[in-house]
């Protein structure tokens, strides 16, 4: 499984914009094969960062993520009010179990 999670920042009078972005997104997103999960939180003291949070089977399903439509509409929002800070990781999982 790879997780993949982390922060996007945009300025605070574009957060409505970037947030009805990230909803289209997550809704696509969440019907691709291969995403187990897919999620975006407003950070409540700065409202203008966001975590991104996902769950994919293997590279294969997320790099045809990268490649699909509505995540080309979403990069377009972000070109168009610009992205102030972006700090994204990529984990690779060999195994869970409940905390």
């Amino acid at each position: 499984m790879i997780v993949v999670s982390g922060t996007n920042e945009v300025a605070a009078k574009d957060a409505e914009r970037a947030i009805e972005a990230a909803i289209a997104l997550a809704h696509e997103t969440r019907k691709e094969p291969g995403c187990r999960f897919y999620s975006f939180y407003q950070d409540i003291e700065s409202p203008g960062v966001f975590r991104v949070f996902e769950e994919w089977d293997d590279d294969a399903a997320l790099k045809a993520h990268f490649q699909t439509p509505h995540m080309a509409a979403f990069r377009a929002v972000l070109g168009e009010i610009g992205v102030l800070g972006r700090d994204v990781k990529i984990y690779r999982v060999s195994g869970t179990e409940a905390l």
